[in-house]
C-alpha cells in the first residue's frame, strides 16, 4: 500500500516504476488537447448536437443514408491533417520503449497512438486507415478514401457500391475484443485514460486487469473494484507531465 502522503503524480510514478507489464485503455479524453472533440464532455459531440450520433454512427442508418456519416467524416479527416499526438500519447510511447508497456487498447479512431510511435495498439472501434466497398469488398487506403470523400461527398467504388471506412458503428461488433481482454489480464498495472467507461464492451476491458488500476479522466468514471488504487479527475496531459517529473527517462 502506497503512503497516503504521496501526491497523485508521485503515487502514479511509483506504480509505474514498480511495474513490468503496463496496459492502457484510452478514450476520447486523451485526444481532446490535440483538437479532437470528445463525445460526452461539456463540449462533446453528444452535448452540442453538432452531429446526431443516432444518424452518424448507427450502421442501420448508414446503410439507408450514409450522407450524415460522411458529413462528419469530411470534417474529421480535415481535422486529422492538422492534429498531432499529445503529451500523453508520447508518454505512453516512452513507456513502450522502456519495455514496460505491453499494449494500448483504444476506443479512438484517430490513430494518434500510431502516429506518436506506439507499436502494439488495439483499435477496438477501428479507424480510417483502411476502407472497403460494401458491394465488392475492394480495399481503399486512407489517402484514397480521403480524396473520394472530398470529391464525391459519399464515396463510391468503381462497381457502384458505397465505400465504408473500417470503423465500428453502433450495431457492429468491436474489434480485437479477446486480445484486449488478454492484454488487460497480462498486465500488472492498468491505466484507464480519457475514458468514461460507459460504452460496452470496451468498458469491460479494465475488469480483466489482475493488477492495480489507475484512472485518469476529467469526469467521473463508472468503474469500481478493489484493485482501483488511484482515481484522478484532471486533464490527461497536465497530470502525466507531473508524473513524468518523477519517472526516470520519460
Amino acid at each position: 500500500m502506497l503512503a497516503v502522503t504521496l501526491n497523485a503524480a508521485q503515487q502514479c510514478a511509483s506504480l509505474i516504476k514498480e511495474s513490468n507489464s503496463i496496459a492502457v485503455l484510452t478514450g476520447a479524453g486523451i485526444s481532446t488537447s490535440a483538437g479532437i472533440p470528445d463525445f460526452r464532455g461539456p463540449q462533446g459531440l453528444y452535448v452540442t448536437k453538432r452531429y446526431d450520433p443516432e444518424k452518424v454512427f448507427d450502421i442501420d442508418y448508414f446503410t439507408r443514408d450514409p450522407k450524415p456519416f460522411f458529413e462528419f467524416a469530411k470534417d474529421f479527416l480535415e481535422l486529422e491533417t492538422k492534429i498531432k499526438p499529445t503529451f500523453t500519447h508520447q508518454f505512453l510511447v516512452q513507456l513502450e520503449k522502456q519495455e514496460k508497456l505491453i499494449g494500448v487498447v483504444t476506443q479512438n479512431i484517430d490513430s494518434l497512438h500510431q502516429l506518436a510511435g506506439s507499436k502494439n495498439v488495439l483499435e477496438m472501434h477501428g479507424s480510417f486507415w483502411t476502407s472497403f466497398c460494401l458491394n465488392c469488398d475492394k480495399k481503399y487506403s486512407f489517402e484514397e478514401i480521403k480524396i473520394k470523400i472530398q470529391e464525391e461527398g459519399v464515396p463510391h467504388c468503381s462497381c457502384g457500391g458505397v465505400i465504408k471506412p473500417d470503423i465500428v458503428f453502433f450495431g457492429e461488433n468491436v474489434k480485437h475484443l479477446n486480445a484486449s481482454f488478454q492484454v488487460a489480464h497480462q498486465s500488472d498495472l492498468f491505466f484507464v485514460i480519457g475514458s468514461s467507461c460507459v460504452v460496452y464492451p470496451a468498458a469491460s476491458v479494465p475488469l480483466y486487469a489482475n493488477g492495480n488500476v489507475v484512472i485518469v479522466n476529467k469526469g467521473k468514471v463508472k468503474l469500481d473494484g478493489p484493485n482501483v488504487v488511484l482515481q484522478v479527475e484532471d486533464d490527461c496531459d497536465s497530470f502525466f507531465r507531473e508524473v513524468a517529473k518523477y519517472v526516470d527517462n520519460v
